[in-house]
């Protein structure tokens, strides 16, 4: 498990307030689950003979009652199980996001963590492919926001239940005709889970898995019409995408449409988004029969994508810094720091250290450092004179000019300089001054 230090906090935020903002201009709500929920519900959910249930959950008794219970592996079970419990979809279809931190005992590898972060949609009540592209073209969108371009999209369809049936008999007898070629993993997944042996990356499996018979032969009518249209909705919008028939899901409840988001950038591993349709989940965990549709991203593996392709892990802390210097000059600042904050912007006043409060020339390096935009001096004769001495300390603030402005005046003054200016890079949707 890792810490997330303040050194990447603003790519974080960067990542959540884009995503939040991009889910919420399609009509997405928050929804929050716990973090602890009943094991049964994951292993009802997840399935039993599966590498997360029988592997990798944090699974223990509360020792006050003796519940079974788990942190939580995902985060699909339990939105359906609140959708279910609270009656969500009672007065219609819902579409929904959740965001937060999720369990597996799993080998750490590159932007892989015990706990990790997931952001996810599910849309729930909704069964035609027009949702499917929905949520796909919405993921295009984030990473279009994020300035994230390589990341590919691959597609399948795993049909329904009965078509999975016949495709899984003739899979098993195709593995079974080749069990010498089989490693330890894929012959105990032979009759447990003969999907996921297609999902294999040892390269001494990778031909006999490309002969295999494919799921997308054993497609019904609806299933192929669903598919269809799928790809004609994204064709329409321009989505690239890759057709890929070993993309599949262990999971009995998953049906029709899966997708991942794929990139090379982070080694082997290189799924940041997956999803899929799970029709058949609501009505297994006794709910009434109700379609569903989601997907789940990594936000760790999403950061390390941001930061190679350049994004700047450490913005300005803030749009002012106070400098001062004397017990009046620091009442004056402290005043004067509320009112710019009055004002939507962000300030960062400078304060005393073990080593003393600071020379104003050492106050004035933290004050560039801090990446803000202008520095506010207040010293003995501002005081006295009733003024700030306010310096632009970036080239686009007209680098290095310093200005004298009455106490008064200084909360006006900074807002028209910041608002107003043309090459301050700082986000002010939030400043809501009003002279």
């Amino acid at each position: 498990m890792n810490d997330i230090l303040p050194a990447d906090a603003p790519l974080w935020e960067l990542f959540e307030n884009t995503a939040e903002s991009v889910l919420k201009s399609y009509g997405y709500q928050k929804i929050v689950t716990p973090i602890v929920e009943e094991t049964g519900l994951f292993a009802r959910a997840i399935g039993a003979v599966t590498d997360i249930v029988e592997k990798e959950m944090y699974s223990f008794t509360d020792s006050m009652n003796g519940d079974q219970l788990t942190l939580r592996p995902e985060g699909t079970a339990g939105v359906v199980r609140a959708v279910i419990e609270h009656n969500l979809a009672y007065d219609g279809p819902k579409r929904l996001w959740y965001k937060g931190p999720m369990f597996r005992h799993e080998r750490p590898q590159r932007g892989r963590y015990r706990q990790f972060f997931q952001f996810g949609a599910e849309a729930i009540g909704f069964s035609g492919p027009d949702i499917d592209a929905e949520l796909i073209m919405l993921c295009r969108r984030l990473w279009d926001d994020l300035g994230l371009d390589n990341i590919r999209l691959e597609l399948n369809s795993i049909g329904n239940a009965d078509e999975r049936q016949r495709h899984r008999a003739d899979l098993i007898a195709y593995f079974e005709a080749n069990i010498d070629v089989l490693d330890a993993e894929a012959k105990r997944r032979l009759h447990a889970n003969p999907l996921r042996i297609l999902d294999t990356k040892n390269p001494a499996m990778q031909d006999l898995v490309n002969q295999a018979p494919q799921l997308l032969a054993y497609l019904g009518e609806e299933s192929l019409a669903h598919f269809e249209g799928l790809k004609k909705i994204l064709d329409a919008n321009n989505v690239q995408y890759t057709v890929n028939p070993r993309l599949v899901r262990g999971l009995d409840y998953y049906n029709r449409t899966v997708f991942e988001w794929v990139t090379d950038l982070l080694g082997a591993q290189g799924t940041v988004c997956a999803g899929g349709r799970y029709d058949p989940l609501i009505e297994t965990f006794g709910g009434k029969p109700t379609p569903g549709i989601g997907f789940a991203m990594g936000i760790e593996r999403l950061i390390e994508l941001m930061k190679a392709q350049g994004e700047p892990s450490q913005p300005a802390q803030c749009d002012v810094y106070l400098v001062h210097q004397g017990m009046d000059a620091q009442m004056k600042a402290f005043i004067l720091g509320e009112r710019i904050r009055d004002a939507g912007l962000d300030v960062v006043l400078h304060c005393a250290t073990p080593a003393g409060a600071g020379s104003f020339k050492s106050q004035m390096k933290k004050a560039d450092g801090s990446g803000a935009a202008f520095a506010v001096i207040i010293g003995e004769d501002e005081v006295k004179n009733g003024v700030v001495a306010v310096k632009a300390l970036r080239e686009g603030e007209a680098g290095g000019q310093q200005s004298s402005v009455p106490f008064d005046d200084a909360v006006d003054f900074i807002v028209d300089q910041i608002v107003g200016g043309h090459d301050h890079d700082h986000d002010h949707d939030h400043v809501h001054y009003h002279p």
